[in-house]
Formats: C-alpha cells, structure tokens, sequence
C-alpha cells in the first residue's frame, strides 16, 4: 500500500501517547498512529480476514451470489 505524506493536527496528549507507545514497543511513530487508525476503522480485521483467505475475487463473488440467491429463496 502507497504511504503518503500529510500533516494533522492532534492534542499535544495524544502525540505524547505515540511517542511513549513507539519506544515502548520498537516501532516508529507513524506505525503507532497507522494501527490504531486501522483499528478504529475496522481495517486491521479485513486485513486478516483477507490474508488467511485462499480464494480469488471471482471465486469469492461466486459465493457471495450463490449465498444472495439462497437467502432470496427463503
């Protein structure tokens, strides 16, 4: 995935609390603030669900109808 630069403006608490997490667990800054923004919006579960998943888009939208048109018959 592309990073890009960009600049926030966040309370003065908060990038105290990044700071201290980064040298708690050995990662840079940017990494602390990426994770909780995953998380926050539910990314770091469909990154999860997607690397343990084997099947390809195709083969994925093929279930997804069938299961469409399962529910559509009840």
């Amino acid at each position: 995935m592309e990073r890009r630069k960009t600049t926030l403006y966040l309370d003065e608490d908060l990038i105290k609390a990044v700071k201290i997490a980064a040298a708690r667990e050995g990662r840079r800054e940017y990494q602390v603030v990426e994770a909780a923004l995953r998380a926050y919006f539910g990314r770091d579960l469909l990154d999860e669900l997607w690397q343990r998943n084997q099947l390809s888009e195709d083969e994925a939208m093929a279930i997804a109808y069938r299961e469409l048109e399962a529910a559509r018959e009840r």
